[in-house]
């Protein structure tokens, strides 16, 4: 399995930085793959940073938005008989939906963060019929740091790309939290601005 995934992402190495953005958009080519791959690409010296973290960005929300529309156009039914092939298992997307009734449309920002739910996420608020601006604006703002940090990962440890996954797992609190902190700070100044006008 672990050779085809490979072989793929060699494929769409050859169609430059939107190559990237498509391995990322098929949900079951895992980004922890993509991105540090990317980096090492960019490490040595095939593609630009700014440009390839970009284009995983941009990925890191048609992914999402695939799952989305899988969750919007054929609710629980279809997400259950056609999950399996994006690897959601029904334990993830109740877990999602649970996260999705207690915290709101905000989860699809917050629960990226979330180990187990991050992929399924997308498919309550499919489900559930979230606006799709607010869902591709919280996606891509919390999937942005994500992509730098694993595709600067993979461009600093060269030929050590592989370990990216391990590194990012082990210090990903301390990495994420500040981001996180700073977002929902300018979230809430943001609501309270608009609650003054």
């Amino acid at each position: 399995m672990e050779s085809i995934i490979m072989d793929m992402i060699e494929a769409f190495k050859s169609l430059s930085y939107f190559g990237v953005l498509l391995a990322l958009t098929f949900e079951f080519i895992p980004a922890e793959v993509v991105l540090p791959l990317a980096g090492y690409w960019v490490y040595q010296g095939e593609r630009n940073l700014i440009l390839t973290i970009l284009a995983g960005s941009i990925g890191g929300v048609t992914g999402p938005l695939t799952l989305y529309a899988l969750g919007r156009y054929g609710g629980r039914p279809l997400v259950m008989k056609f999950g399996k092939y994006f690897l959601v298992k029904e334990e993830q997307l109740n877990k999602a939906e649970y996260f999705f009734d207690k915290y709101g449309a905000g989860i699809a920002f917050f629960g990226r963060f979330v180990p187990g739910i991050r992929t399924a996420i997308s498919l309550p608020c499919g489900i559930l019929k979230m606006n799709i601006w607010k869902f591709i604006l919280y996606t891509y703002l919390a999937m942005l740091p994500v992509t730098t940090i694993y595709v600067y990962l993979g461009y600093k440890l060269g030929p050590q790309w592989e370990q990216a996954g391990a590194i990012f797992a082990q210090y990903a609190n301390f990495l994420l939290i500040p981001i996180v902190l700073i977002v929902i700070w300018l979230f809430l100044k943001a609501k309270k601005r608009k609650a003054k006008q």
